[in-house]
């Protein structure tokens, strides 16, 4: 069984091992399982939750013109939990 792995989900890489759970781009299901980018092996993991992040506030502005827009975002994420590192 492999120590730890490499992920990729959300265009983004995560090292992982057995046990981690961290925050990642809304995923759809129960079980995931990811390739593991080290050795070509795969990584199971199981979805524990689903949050929002906090609000980013975008503001444009311009000065002397008299123009200025507000706008937020939350993004969907996952909680994931690592179960099984293979080769």
């Amino acid at each position: 069984m492999a120590e730890f792995g490499i992920i990729k989900t959300g265009g983004k890489q995560y090292k992982v091992k057995v046990g981690d759970s961290l925050k990642v781009e809304k995923l759809e299901g129960k079980t995931i399982e990811f390739d593991n980018l080290l050795d070509g092996g795969k990584v199971k993991a199981t979805i524990i939750s689903q949050i929002k992040a906090p609000k980013v506030r975008i503001v444009k502005f311009h000065s002397k013109k008299r123009y200025k827009r507000n706008k937020g975002h939350r993004q969907n994420l996952s909680i994931i939990k690592i179960e099984k590192i293979s080769k």
